[in-house]
């Protein structure tokens, strides 16, 4: 090995850190630095620049950036290497050569899982369960925390409303209220008080990436500040406000400027109105982008609007380095700010225990430990039942398991690759295919298999489907596993045409053809357009891309072993020119009063609905939930006062089920229009068989407030609707008037 790490801590201690770092004196260790030395903590560089092993990144790459092999002794954070014992070995030759013995920060997109992967955030956000995803964020800090890793990028907190991104698999659905308590609960869980097993969280991605234009990645957000502050700020706010360490400008331009260079949007809001006090980083070579964007000539341009606007560590890239010594000189950068901006940064080290022990959790053994252990497991595989959504039921499952034969059929049948895009460390061949975990489940039973055809997005072969064919003749229970590989969702990956490739749905006639007891098992990292599929299959089963555990969840399910009781936190469109469709819309002046008949010169399609195929909230159960007797405990809300709504929900089936009762209020009038519903609350009710529960809501002022053309958020006296049922299109309401 190239670095020796076998000198103990206190050794290394007392050859290596001076007074002031011992001490911890922040201000005087950046009062010490070097303006370079400064800049070089402000840069971010990938694994491969400081893996002397690798040798790639230290010849062409570093000279293109502007950067000496002498500007690596310095830098401050590094992300993307993987394995304790190279982050210890990189980080003891770091501090020999660096002069100030400051530790680098590991940075890593740990998203849904490190080593154990746990289904995919729009997945897990269909739980309606935030302690859930708390519990998979702590759990993959701490897997995380032992590889060396000390802060990841995530939550991304972006609202998404159009289903055609590729990063729809990273957020947590259309609604604010939702998005804002998941952003919460995965800052609390990676974070917590940054003790042993936890890793910072840097919120992403600040601000609207998730709204870009046609759903293409990049590209353009252009929106009313009151729509920004209403819908798409909040959950970055929510992230704040629960302690988050760090921030990550995104990529779009907003109001014609790069999110990076918005120094209203950074330094304004984020800094002086939120009173933001941690790390702000930008995202991948944005800074240089600006070039691209046209709001900067040249590098020189970019330095200096990225410091402006407020921006700490400059990832992948080096214009700070390049560039800031002569904006200071000009008198257009001042060397307070760098200042600052170092000082956060080694704030946020002191405050992690870097100064003390700069490996911090760093741990093979215990890395390996934790590998998809048991607990970790067991975690994941709750998680993946308790996210999947039963779209469509005609009566076909549960499946017995008393059954002889079974067949499971499709491209996602028996492959691992169905833990989502930005897996980390996850393995394919750790994962718990769906035929694996049929097989463990039933043991004994006949269990055939066929491929079928391919998942892939331009996949034409059908010369698959005959012993697809042959395997569904028979059984008792057909498992049709359709969707989209877990590749065609992520980052760069938009889509055109949510539907399913022509070739699947060829498998799906063929297979129905030879077995009407078949239910589908759908994977996907967004919203299709499956509305054929709706009207085909007798069953399906969305299971999005569920993780480690995927197969073995996916089996329980299908047999009864679980009950299904995921919503959709994102609508699904019955076409994919509805994008974005979703269900917190406004009223136009001609809306649309009746989705199955249209009346010319209304806001509609010619050739379709409005609504979408499944709505926002949507999801079955084997039982089935009636509501009744809705009431308030007054039909007036006195300003500072409450109101109770209350609904009587009962079991009608003849299983046990959860349901999650939702609450939806709508302002009926407001100095600026409202949407037609907005979820207030929820609460996840468990019924069993026949039983009967009053579940109530408490509505207060703060519930019904809103911007307004001022911008001032207040609730405004005036009548509202409030809705409670088992998703957003419920219809019962009652009112009330604030007065």
């Amino acid at each position: 090995m190239l670095y020796n790490i076998k000198r103990t801590k206190f050794e290394y201690l007392a050859l290596y850190f001076a007074e002031d770092i011992k001490f911890m004196n922040v201000k005087k260790i950046v009062e010490k630095m070097t303006l370079k030395e400064k800049l070089q903590q402000l840069t971010q560089l990938n694994a491969g620049f400081l893996d002397k092993n690798a040798g790639t990144e230290a010849t062409g790459p570093l000279s293109s950036m502007g950067l000496t092999s002498q500007d690596l002794n310095g830098i401050g954070s590094v992300l993307n290497f993987q394995g304790p014992d190279n982050v210890k070995a990189i980080q003891r030759q770091h501090l020999e050569d660096d002069t100030n013995k400051i530790p680098m920060l590991f940075m890593m997109d740990v998203i849904h899982g490190c080593r154990t992967i746990y289904p995919v955030p729009i997945g897990l956000s269909a739980s309606f369960d935030p302690q859930l995803v708390k519990d998979c964020c702590a759990m993959a800090a701490k897997e995380a925390a032992a590889e060396g890793i000390n802060v990841t990028f995530a939550p991304m907190a972006d609202l998404v409303r159009d289903a055609r991104w590729g990063r729809v698999m990273e957020s947590t659905g259309e609604d604010p209220y939702l998005n804002c308590l998941y952003s919460r609960a995965a800052v609390e869980g990676f974070q917590g008080d940054l003790k042993k097993g936890k890793v910072a969280a840097c919120v992403k991605h600040y601000a609207a990436y998730g709204a870009a234009e046609a759903g293409r990645d990049y590209n353009t957000v252009d929106m009313s500040e009151r729509t920004l502050r209403e819908y798409y700020l909040p959950a970055y706010k929510a992230a704040v406000d629960a302690g988050v360490e760090m921030v990550m400008t995104s990529f779009n331009v907003l109001d014609g400027v790069p999110a990076a260079a918005n120094k209203k949007l950074v330094d304004g809001i984020l800094r002086k109105e939120w009173k933001f006090g941690g790390v702000v980083i930008s995202d991948y070579n944005s800074f240089r982008e600006m070039i691209t964007h046209g709001v900067a000539e040249n590098e020189h341009d970019a330095a200096c609007l990225a410091v402006n606007a407020g921006n700490d560590i400059e990832m992948m890239s080096a214009t700070y380095i390049g560039h800031i010594e002569s904006l200071i000189k000009e008198g257009k950068v001042s060397l307070k700010q760098i200042d600052k901006a170092v000082e956060r940064v080694l704030k946020l080290k002191k405050k992690m225990g870097m100064f003390s022990d700069p490996y911090l959790d760093a741990d093979k053994a215990l890395a390996d430990s934790l590998d998809c252990c048991k607990e970790h497991r067991d975690l994941a595989r709750k998680a993946a039942e308790k996210c999947a959504v039963l779209l469509k039921n005609d009566g076909v499952l549960p499946f017995s398991t008393e059954v002889k034969k079974v067949a499971v059929i499709g491209p996602f049948a028996n492959t691992g690759e169905i833990l989502g895009n930005w897996r980390c460390y996850g393995k394919h061949e750790q994962t718990v295919t769906v035929l694996a975990g049929v097989k463990n489940l039933l043991g004994g039973v006949e269990v055939v298999y066929a491929e079928g055809v391919s998942g892939e997005l331009t996949a034409s072969d059908e010369s698959g489907i005959a012993a697809a064919v042959k395997a569904a003749k028979g059984a008792d229970a057909v498992i049709l596993t359709l969707g989209e590989p877990q590749g065609d969702s992520g980052e760069g990956n938009s889509k055109l045409d949510l539907e399913l490739p022509a070739v699947q749905y060829k498998l799906l006639d063929e297979v129905l053809k030879a077995n009407k007891n078949t239910a589908v098992l759908l994977f996907s990292g967004r919203p299709l357009a499956i509305k054929r599929l709706s009207e085909t299959a007798p069953a399906i089963l969305e299971v999005w891309q569920p993780g480690t555990e995927g197969g073995s969840a996916a089996a329980n399910l299908l047999f009864g072993k679980a009950v299904p009781s995921g919503k959709l936190t994102m609508s699904f469109p019955a076409k994919t020119g509805q994008c974005p469709v979703y269900y917190n819309h406004y009223n136009t002046g001609r809306p649309r009063m009746n989705d199955d008949v249209r009346v010319a010169y209304t806001s509609s399609y010619i050739d379709g609905p409005n609504k979408p195929l499944y709505p926002f909230g949507y999801g079955l159960s084997y039982t089935a939930f009636g509501y009744s007797d809705l009431k308030l405990s007054s039909s007036v809300l006195q300003s500072g006062g409450t109101v109770t709504a209350s609904v009587k929900v009962k079991n009608k089936g003849s299983v046990a089920g959860e349901e999650t009762v939702q609450l939806y209020i709508r302002d009926l009038f407001g100095s600026a229009v409202r949407p037609v519903k907005e979820l207030k609350g929820f609460k996840k009710v468990m019924l069993a068989a026949g039983e009967e529960k009053e579940v109530s809501f408490i509505i207060n002022e703060d519930m019904l407030a809103f911007y307004g053309p001022d911008l001032v958020k207040k609730a405004e006296k005036g009548d509202f609707k409030v809705f409670i049922g088992g998703d957003s299109e419920c219809a019962d309401s009652v009112s009330f008037r604030l007065v």
